[in-house]
C-alpha cells in the first residue's frame, strides 16, 4: 500500500493583512483574530509535523509579516530540520525585514505580481501604491541573497497579459513564475466572472509548457491537468522531476495539506473541508487517519470524466474547483477540456 507523505504544508498564521487583493482565499482584515495559533501552538505543530515528514514549510497569511513572531517560527521551523519558505504580498519587505527573514532561516519568499502595469495591479491588490512596494521588496530580497519567486494568479483582466509578466518575473531575477489558476472560494467567490475560460486555460497551459526551460522554472498551481498536458506534449514529467508517476496532479491531501489559524487541518487553501484540528488531534493523526484525505487519495473512486480518464492518476483533476462548481470533491474538474479516449 502506498504511503502518502506531506511534501508541502502551508501554516496559515494570520487572516490580518495590509492589502485587499480581490481574489483573496483567505478574506483576510486588518485586524487580528483573536482566535489565531499562539507561538507554541504553531511550534507544536511544526514539531509534529518534523516527527514523521520533512516538508517544505510555507508560511503565508493574510500577510504573516504582521505576525511579531514570524522570525522567531521561521527558525524553529529551519531547526526542526524542515524548509521554512515564506508566502507574502512584498510590501513590507525593506532591508532590514530581509536580512531578519535570511538569518532566521527562510530559504526562499514567493512574492505576488498580477499586472504588468503598476495602476491595474494595484487595483487588483485593493491598495495604491502595493506595486512599487512589491517591487522594493524584490530588490530588497535581491540585496540580502535571499530567494525569491514570484506568484501570478491568471484572470480574465490579466490573461493578455501573461507573457509580459513573465518577462518581468525573469528581468527582476525571480528563480520562479508560479502560475495560479483562479479557484473561486474566500473573497475570490465575488470573482467567478473573472476565471478564464477552459479553452484559455488550455491555452495558457500549453505556452507554459513551452516556457518551462527558458531560463527560469515554471509551475502552475491549482491547475494538475498540467501534468496531461505534458504527457500529451511528449513529456514524462515524473523522469524529470524524480516523483511517482501517481502522485502528480492535485496534491490536496495526498502530498499537501493546508492548516488554518484556527488550526483547522484542509487538503488545501482552496477545499474548505476540514479533516480535523490541530487543537484537538495531532497533525499526524489527521493526515494520517481522516476519512477526507483518505479519499482524495483514491482516485479509483473519482466521479465523472475524471473517473474514466487515463490521466487520473497522474493528474486528478482540481478536487477544490470540483467542490466550487459540484458541491462534491470527487467529481470531474470543470475547466479540463480533455475528453478521456473512454468516452470519445
Amino acid at each position: 500500500m502506498k504511503r502518502f507523505l506531506p511534501r508541502l504544508v502551508a501554516l496559515e498564521l494570520t487572516g490580518s493583512c495590509n492589502l485587499r487583493c480581490k481574489h483573496c482565499r483567505a478574506s483576510a482584515a486588518r485586524e487580528r483574530d483573536p482566535d489565531e495559533l499562539t507561538t507554541e501552538e504553531v511550534k507544536k505543530v511544526i514539531a509534529d509535523i518534523a516527527s514523521f515528514s520533512k516538508p517544505i514549510m510555507i508560511l503565508t497569511g493574510g500577510e504573516p509579516l504582521l505576525r511579531e513572531d514570524i522570525y522567531e517560527l521561521a527558525r524553529f521551523t529551519a531547526d526542526q530540520g524542515l524548509r521554512p519558505v515564506l508566502g507574502t504580498n512584498g510590501t513590507l519587505i525593506d532591508d532590514r525585514v530581509a536580512e531578519k527573514l535570511k538569518e532566521a532561516g527562510i530559504k526562499r519568499v514567493s512574492i505576488s505580481i498580477d499586472c504588468a502595469y503598476a495602476g491595474e495591479h494595484d487595483a487588483f491588490r485593493g491598495v495604491e501604491g502595493a506595486y512599487e512596494k512589491a517591487l522594493k521588496g524584490i530588490e530588497a530580497c535581491k540585496k540580502a541573497g535571499l530567494e525569491f519567486q514570484v506568484n501570478t494568479t491568471v484572470t480574465r483582466r490579466n490573461l493578455p497579459e501573461i507573457k509580459e509578466i513573465h518577462s518581468i518575473t525573469k528581468k527582476l531575477g525571480a528563480v520562479a513564475h508560479h502560475l495560479f489558476l483562479l479557484v473561486p472560494t474566500g473573497r475570490g467567490k465575488a470573482l467567478e466572472a473573472e476565471e478564464i475560460p477552459p479553452e484559455d486555460y488550455e491555452k495558457v497551459l500549453n505556452w507554459m509548457y513551452e516556457a518551462k526551460d527558458k531560463g527560469i522554472y515554471m509551475r502552475a498551481t491549482c491547475a494538475p491537468h498540467y501534468v496531461r498536458v505534458a504527457y500529451q506534449r511528449g513529456d514524462r514529467p515524473e523522469r524529470r522531476h524524480g516523483m511517482d508517476a501517481t502522485m502528480g496532479g492535485c496534491m490536496a491531501g495526498r502530498t499537501f495539506a493546508f492548516v488554518s489559524r484556527k488550526g483547522e487541518v484542509n487538503p488545501c487553501g482552496y477545499l474548505p473541508l476540514k479533516a480535523g484540528n490541530v487543537r484537538e488531534q495531532s497533525f499526524r493523526e489527521i493526515w494520517e487517519n481522516s476519512e477526507l484525505f483518505n479519499n482524495l487519495r483514491s482516485r479509483e473512486d473519482l466521479r465523472g470524466k475524471c473517473g474514466e480518464c487515463e490521466y487520473r492518476f497522474a493528474c486528478g483533476g482540481c478536487r477544490a474547483r470540483a467542490y466550487a462548481r459540484y458541491g462534491d470533491y470527487m467529481e470531474e474538474e470543470p475547466y479540463c477540456i480533455y475528453v478521456p479516449r473512454k468516452l470519445a
